[in-house]
């Protein structure tokens, strides 16, 4: 975990890649971890292998691969067939067993209203994930508020369309930023 945190911090720019020519991107940047946002259980090993191959970590957003369940043995599979070193997820026991693993595990955050800010609230007390990321990541006030009270690091995703909207994340607390608007994974 610290050495997640040192690399957020020497570059806080995560790609988010959701196709092939996406992942081609970001495995030319400086950017130190990729989050992968597509494949299969046919696929998801060789991607992975291609981000680590490239010197990078690789963090498969379990929800979105086809194929994979939304059980806890979709983690033990990543676990056993990939050389992935952690897992994005919505799902809580998806995060919780990827944990109890030994992977990373970030737990993903739609802030779409207040129910979901006293969800977060209530999750982030738990600490039961490395890393939060929350989405929109365009929302400054709410992200101080979170930042507050959470001692996990914040993961800000979401509507990022330039340099102003990752210096305003970063200003109000967040950790990094991730993105697949591919002309900010190099600023």
């Amino acid at each position: 975990m610290e050495n997640l945190a040192a690399i957020l911090e020497e570059n806080p720019i995560i790609p988010a890649v959701k196709d092939d020519a996406g992942l081609e991107k970001a495995l030319g940047t400086d950017c130190r971890i990729i989050f992968l946002l597509y494949g299969n259980v046919c696929s998801v090993a060789r991607l992975v292998e291609r981000i680590k191959s490239a010197g990078k970590l690789a963090m498969v957003h379990i929800d979105l691969i086809d194929g994979l369940s939304s059980k806890e043995v979709a983690v033990t599979f990543l676990r056993e067939n990939t050389r992935a070193d952690g897992i994005i997820s919505t799902k809580p026991p998806i995060v919780k067993a990827a944990k109890e693993q030994g992977l990373l595990a970030i737990q993903r955050f739609f802030l779409i209203d207040s129910l979901a800010l006293a969800n977060f609230r209530k999750y982030a007390e738990t600490e039961r994930a490395d890393m939060i990321e929350v989405l929109p990541a365009t929302m400054p006030k709410v992200l101080r508020k979170l930042t507050a009270f959470c001692r996990l690091p914040i993961i800000a995703g979401g509507l990022i369309s330039d340099k102003e909207d990752i210096v305003l994340a970063l200003q109000s607390g967040a950790t990094a930023v991730s993105s697949t608007n591919q002309e900010v994974w190099t600023l």
